[in-house]
């Protein structure tokens, strides 16, 4: 059943459905990531319909050595312990975010400060469970001492930065270009080229959910608008394959089928190709125009959009990060099952709703700074141009 009716949720509300439905898309997607929708169906008797264990059972820890963690019983994962370390910075700053708030802040926080690490079933800094493509943060900033700005050139060119980018979007609420500007400044330090593109994009994306009277297609189209080259052309792709399918279970083939060409990854995700992952002008990330499609599939309802999103396989976590991330935003709090974010809030001992009163305390210290700022180069520009009145 589409969504038809359009709701109107308050800022606070759109914030918390953000942020929670960032966090049970991401716990609802990791257990599955990395397989495909055949061997996901043929390991569960069928689709996943909610919080599943992990794919190895008990044998979680040593069945892939590389990345010991229990993905699975309702753990979020590193997508939504970065985006909770990204509203630290936040509540630290107080105000927009740039490269050097990630050196100065950011890798601090995941050097430093032990936090519960659900996937470890321990205490533990957050550098010891972010993978590889974000512990790049600290070896290129901390220790390396790179220009913030320029940080994320050399770095794999993944889904890593925007994966986490949902704050700057509800920072920058109802302002998509302000929202796209501020992730392409933060993940400079993190990724380069398309990696960081759709960082901005994603930002962008959720700010155009907290618009009054947004819809998923609002959504998208504000997304093409500010895209540029291969992360615009595949998420044109991926919107054009999604507009044809009601329902997430015959769109996994055409979805994949639209967004391969612009994917370096390959058909076999565990074995990227050798041309996988590296710069391009040409190439999108797969996470973000999957998102955005499993949006439109869904007609913006929560429940529909992220199931898509886990059931397409390969990085669904990240996809039902993002997915989980807008139709939160769009909906509010009441839109993501009660039952499921209760269920990860205990599963991950988080509380999920502290960082969104956190950060709705920012976002409005910060529009408040805005409208100062802006009212003060107003004045400014009056009496450059003798309108001054």
């Amino acid at each position: 059943m589409m969504l038809t009716t359009v709701t109107n949720p308050a800022l606070d509300d759109r914030i918390t459905g953000s942020l929670i439905g960032a966090a049970v898309g991401d716990a609802l997607g990791g257990p599955v990531e990395g397989y495909t929708p055949e061997q996901i169906a043929e390991r569960h008797g069928g689709r996943v319909q909610g919080i599943v264990g992990p794919w190895n059972g008990d044998d979680w820890r040593t069945a892939r050595p590389i990345a010991p963690y229990h993905k699975g019983d309702g753990h979020i994962t590193d997508d939504t312990l970065m985006t909770h370390a990204l509203i630290r910075v936040y509540t630290e700053v107080r105000d927009h975010l740039d490269a050097y708030s990630v050196a100065g802040h950011l890798v601090p926080d995941l050097m430093t400060r032990p936090r519960w690490i659900p996937e470890l079933e321990a205490e533990a800094l957050p550098l010891q469970r972010i993978f590889l493509a974000e512990k790049w943060l600290v070896a290129r900033l901390h220790y390396g001492h790179h220009d913030p700005r320029e940080a994320g050139a050399g770095n794999i060119v993944n889904c890593g930065a925007a994966m986490y980018m949902a704050p700057v979007g509800l920072v920058n609420a109802a302002d998509p270009r302000a929202a796209y500007a501020e992730a392409l400044d933060i993940a400079g330090a993190h990724q380069s080229s398309y990696g960081r593109e759709a960082a901005g994009v994603f930002a962008a994306a959720v700010a155009a959910a907290c618009l009054p009277g947004a819809t998923p297609a609002s959504v998208v189209d504000t997304a093409l608008g500010l895209a540029k080259d291969g992360t615009r052309a595949a998420i044109e792709a991926v919107a054009e394959a999604a507009a044809a399918h009601t329902d997430f279970e015959t769109a996994l083939v055409p979805l994949r089928t639209a967004v391969a060409p612009f994917d370096t990854v390959g058909p076999d995700y565990r074995a990227p190709s050798l041309a996988a992952r590296r710069p391009s002008r040409l190439h999108s990330i797969e996470e973000l125009p999957i998102a955005l499609g499993m949006l439109l599939i869904g007609g913006g309802d929560y429940r529909r959009t992220v199931l898509g999103s886990v059931n397409y396989g390969r990085d669904c976590d990240s996809i039902a990060t993002m997915a989980g991330a807008i139709a939160g935003a769009l909906g509010g709090e009441a839109a993501v099952p009660r039952d499921w974010a209760k269920s990860v809030a205990e599963a991950s001992r988080l509380d999920l709703h502290a960082p969104a009163r956190e950060l709705a305390a920012v976002v409005r210290e910060v529009f408040v700074r805005d409208r100062e700022r802006r009212r003060a180069h107003e004045a400014a520009f009056a009496r450059l141009t003798g309108d001054a009145r």
